[in-house]
């Protein structure tokens, strides 16, 4: 038996690592040799973590966990022939995982702007260019986030990350002693950005917008970024020295050109175990699935290693003729510890209830404990905690 997992992120990784607790022989494909840790990625750019410190090796977790690691860019997913296509060979495949993520709405002038969810790398760049602000001593600064038109649901808008990035990037120019020397605006076509988090902590967003004195820019779609400043619909602009966009998702090209379901974003359709509708052998988990039937869910971290555990037992029940199941439907939710680079706001949301509590100082001590814990547990250095 052949298992092949796509993607080296959050639920591939979970995935090789589950099956391998099940006992089965697996194969990781990714395009890079380390899963990059996005949620931390945040202080990167205002000096807080070193890029080296959001990352975990591929092969040293391979080791770790007993799966196999192929680093080669994949080209092609030809489902039809059970076999997978890189620059450097073919992959056959008896059952297969796929956990590539998704690709991005383009907005004209796209090139303008940094994403603090982009490549990797795109945390240093974004680390660059506010240095160089700073030396500078003043400056616009514009950070905000967009959605898919495609999407009714928006369950591929990425807030979370773009708030964490505005309230670190106040707080640094604060303790260079230049937060009133920048403007500071965030902005969304939306006009109730944050909204997904649920009622109380969207009310809440207003509290920290105040506190960190910024100015606030909703419900005009974006027409065009240019290098100088962002373009909306109605021609109004907003200048701008540096841009900070995270742009809606999309389905990926790769996945669009394979026969699989897909929906009108080309996102997988998936039932809720997590298995491709009409594939007895095909999983599909964490962004490049299509969310349906809860329509305030979001694509995160902890949502995609859910579908991984959900797929993999599964998976592994189905394989040892058991009729036990789970659903990912039962698991979702929203969790967020929303830093602030000075503390924290705590976030739940299911389809029962919303939680926000503000913890000043400690949460973001808490969020920084979470990622020594996450990239400890991976690697088998302490215990894991179920759910985290």
């Amino acid at each position: 038996m052949t298992i092949l997992v796509l993607g080296g992120g959050f639920a591939g990784v979970e995935a090789a690592i589950k099956l391998r607790k099940y006992g089965y022989e697996v194969t990781l494909i990714s395009d890079r040799d380390y899963m990059f840790i996005y949620p931390i990625s945040i202080w990167i750019p205002v000096n807080g973590l070193h890029f080296d410190d959001a990352k975990l090796n591929l092969f040293e977790l391979g080791k770790k966990h007993g799966f196999k690691v192929i680093i080669e860019k994949i080209t092609k997913i030809d489902n039809e022939n059970q076999q997978i296509i890189t620059d450097k060979s073919t992959h056959k495949y008896d059952y297969l995982f796929i956990g590539l993520g998704m690709s991005k709405v383009y907005i004209k002038g796209m090139e303008h702007t940094h994403s603090i969810c982009g490549k990797p790398n795109e945390a240093l760049t974004i680390k660059d260019k506010l240095e160089n602000l700073v030396v500078k001593g003043s400056g616009n600064i514009n950070i905000g986030f967009g959605g898919n038109p495609k999407d009714p649901t928006s369950t591929t808008v990425r807030g979370g990350p773009a708030f964490e990035l505005l309230f670190n990037v106040s707080h640094y120019l604060h303790k260079k002693g230049l937060r009133d020397k920048f403007n500071l605006t965030f902005f969304a076509p939306m006009l109730e950005p944050g909204k997904r988090m649920g009622e109380k902590a969207y009310k809440n967003m207003g509290a920290f917008f105040k506190r960190f004195h910024v100015n606030t820019h909703f419900g005009k779609k974006i027409k065009e970024f240019k290098d100088n400043a962002i373009v909306f619909a109605d021609d109004s602009q907003l200048e701008s020295d540096l841009t900070l966009y995270i742009a809606g998702g999309d389905g990926m090209d790769l996945i669009k050109n394979t026969s699989l379901p897909q929906n009108e974003t080309g996102f997988v359709k998936i039932n809720e175990l997590c298995r491709v509708e009409n594939e007895d052998n095909i999983y599909v988990i964490g962004d490049a699935a299509a969310i349906r039937n809860h329509p305030w869910a979001a694509k995160q971290g902890h949502i995609a290693e859910v579908m991984a555990d959900v797929s993999t037992y599964n998976f592994h029940n189905t394989i040892i003729h058991s009729g036990k199941r789970k659903s990912y439907w039962e698991k979702l939710h929203i969790i967020c510890v929303m830093d602030s680079g000075d503390g924290a706001a705590f976030v739940i949301r299911t389809s029962k209830k919303e939680i926000m509590i503000p913890l000043p100082i400690v949460g973001h001590w808490l969020k920084k404990g979470w990622g020594w814990y996450f990239k400890q547990s991976k690697m088998k250095r302490m215990f894991r905690i179920p759910g985290m």
